[in-house]
């Protein structure tokens, strides 16, 4: 099986306490589509996403600019949970909650790290007022 940069040597972790998706059911007032934001809990404890890093990464964005070289990072997403779906039922972020989480994303092969790639139970996320 290819992995790609799903290898150890390319995966980070992004930290985060509350994030946001659009949420085309919210309070519309003819400006921007309003946010619906989660967290872990209404503290906003640290959790991180399961991220993808991609140093010297080459290509070209824009024409004008030409070849450019940059270090990127994006973060992996799966189905969403109970949680999330309401407002985006394409997808949610991979989230990691514990140190052993984070410990296994960062140093397991693929194969014993890809069951990561889940949607966080419904009860380990909840709605949260915008911060």
């Amino acid at each position: 099986m290819h992995i790609g940069r799903l290898g150890v040597e390319n995966r980070c972790v992004v930290p985060w306490t509350s994030f946001a998706e659009p949420d085309p059911n919210g309070q519309f007032t003819g400006g921007p589509v309003p946010n619906a934001w989660f967290a872990i809990n209404e503290e906003r404890p640290l959790a991180w996403f399961a991220g993808i890093y991609v140093p010297q990464w080459e290509s070209v964005r824009k024409v004008r600019d030409g070849l450019e070289t940059l270090d990127l990072y994006g973060f992996l997403t799966t189905e969403p949970n109970g949680v999330v779906a309401p407002v985006h039922q394409k997808a949610m972020p991979v989230i990691l909650t514990t140190q052993d989480e984070v410990d296994r994303w960062l140093t397991e092969d693929w194969q014993s790290a890809k069951d990561l790639q889940r949607p966080l139970p419904d009860n380990l996320l909840t709605r949260v007022s915008a911060i």
